[in-house]
């Protein structure tokens, strides 16, 4: 019975290890290189900037609460809350977490975009963002 006890705990620990939306999963770059394999091609950080500082017909743009660059302290344009600087280099938690990456550019592209982003559009952002140094 102690030895079925150590295989579900290994097993439930490799797979905590091992899934996707476990905090700190992940770096900015992992997440560029994934988006831009999705995407077919490489990021492009001037496209990322264009997407990042456009209204796309809205209200918003990523830049209204992230700021331009998004390398400070944001503030949410409706709450007012504190958002922490997007770019990795300002912010080294930033896009290390798979799950909130997900759940952010989601929730993000839908208030931006009235849509999801493409893989295009994430690997460009994340070009964009990853550009940005001190």
């Amino acid at each position: 019975m102690t030895t079925v006890r150590h295989l579900a705990v290994a097993a439930l620990f490799a797979w905590t290890v091992a899934s996707p939306s476990h905090a700190a999963d992940t770096t900015a770059a992992q997440q560029l290189a994934h988006w831009s394999a999705q995407a077919g091609s490489p990021g492009n950080a001037d496209k990322g900037q264009v997407l990042f500082t456009t209204r796309h017909g809205g209200e918003w743009s990523c830049a209204s609460c992230h700021g331009t660059p998004p390398t400070a302290q944001g503030k949410h344009a409706s709450t007012g809350k504190s958002i922490a600087p997007l770019a990795p280099a300002f912010n080294p938690r930033a896009f290390t977490d798979t799950a909130k990456v997900e759940k952010w550019f989601r929730r993000n592209c839908n208030d931006v975009l009235s849509r999801e982003c493409t893989a295009v559009e994430k690997a460009d952002v994340l070009a964009y963002l990853n550009a940005l140094k001190p």
